[in-house]
């Protein structure tokens, strides 16, 4: 199975519905399957004009009660960006897939890349809740996307599975779990009569239960700053800043549901080898290569990419005097690294190993790396 069919399959399996989509290379996959597949399963596909009205439409889709979804590739991620942060703001649980590419502009559109992490957590503009997952094979795309629509809809957030055009085009065996098999969440409706009903007030786990359109319940929805009823506040700084709050609190009082990671052999690593996506797969054969020539060398892999795994890193870090972070581009989460190692500091320092070319890692050359920090002590 191809990478992009296991993603669009995972919607499937999560329940997804709706599918508003663009072509674009290499996530094009995705759409031509669910084009096939969301009819098959009583769903509405559509493509439209651009990703900015894809996105639109995913928002829309997702208030009136759909479990929806979008994928797209950078330039496309780019055009994405204005209605995520509304789709944050609203809080409308919805699935965007990137397939990252080489960029910017138009850049290498059938080569892979990892350039687009900080524009996943930070793209759309203000400060806004976000959860990115990133797989590293063919089965964790099926898995992943299905985490993906448990997470949007359990905390009402647009939930990102970064992935890249080696995963998206690579194929592998796979065997995928009975649909019995799979955990779906669904969103958490009122308990309260419509006239009792305050769209935007918390429960105990901070998430506004949600009342869809077309269910009895109406209520203003708006993208500017608002009170628990929906009406807007623009002059009430104590509003926005409740809501605001609210909106990160919702997220890292879940810390512990929503990270994700790996590790391997970091009990007495001296050096940590950090890698996700697709050069994850490289990194865990550079430290078994490693290993073997007696280096004491470690692996973790954050499968939540966003929120950083701030705890679980520096646990794994342990007594490791380097941490090498492999990406494919100019060293977006190494300086994440770098700024969770200043905050539990264990003497480690952080070495960055690029590639800005949109060719994968090879893991000789991290192997090269780890031998020259185990040479040289740092």
């Amino acid at each position: 199975m191809q990478g992009n069919e296991a993603c669009a399959e995972g919607a499937i399996a999560a329940g997804a519905n709706f599918f508003a989509g663009y072509p674009i290379t290499p996530a094009t996959e995705i759409a031509e399957i669910l084009s096939r597949r969301m009819p098959e399963v009583g769903g509405i596909f559509v493509q439209l004009e651009d990703e900015l009205a894809c996105m639109a439409a995913v928002v829309g889709a997702s208030l009136v009660g759909a479990k929806a979804m979008t994928a797209t590739s950078g330039p496309g991620f780019t055009l994405i960006q204005e209605n995520l942060g509304y789709a944050a703001m609203v809080e409308a649980p919805c699935v965007v897939v990137s397939v990252q590419r080489g960029g910017p502009s138009t850049g290498l559109p059938t080569l892979p890349s990892q350039a687009d992490v900080m524009m996943a957590r930070w793209g759309t503009h203000g400060d806004h809740p976000i959860i990115v997952l990133s797989p590293s094979s063919v089965r964790e795309m099926f898995d992943l996307t299905v985490s993906c629509f448990n997470y949007a809809e359990k905390y009402r957030v647009p939930a990102i599975l970064l992935t890249d055009a080696l995963l998206a085009h690579l194929r592998e065996d796979v065997i995928l779990p009975d649909a019995e098999e799979v955990t779906r969440f669904d969103r958490k409706r009122p308990t309260v009569t419509p006239e009792e009903y305050q769209p935007y007030a918390p429960d105990e786990n901070g998430v506004p239960p949600m009342a869809c359109f077309g269910e009895g319940y109406r209520y203003y929805i708006t993208g500017v700053v608002h009170d628990e009823r929906g009406s807007p506040t623009l002059q009430d700084s104590t509003v926005a800043s409740r809501l605001l709050k609210r909106l990160h609190d919702k997220i890292e009082r879940n810390r512990a549901d929503i990270i994700r990671y790996q590790t391997e052999m970091t009990d007495d690593a001296e050096i940590l080898v950090v890698a996700y996506g697709c050069l994850a797969r490289s990194a865990r054969q550079a430290v078994i290569d490693a290993r073997k020539e007696g280096l004491k060398v470690g692996l973790f892999r954050p499968i939540t990419i966003w929120p950083f795994p701030d705890d679980e890193f520096l646990q794994a870090v342990g007594t490791a005097h380097t941490v090498i972070v492999p990406e494919m581009n100019i060293g977006q989460y190494a300086g994440e690294v770098a700024r969770a190692l200043c905050d539990g500091s264990k003497g480690s320092r952080v070495s960055r190993l690029t590639e800005l070319g949109s060719i994968a890692i090879h893991p000789e050359a991290i192997l090269q790396r780890i031998r020259e920090v185990a040479k040289n002590g740092h």
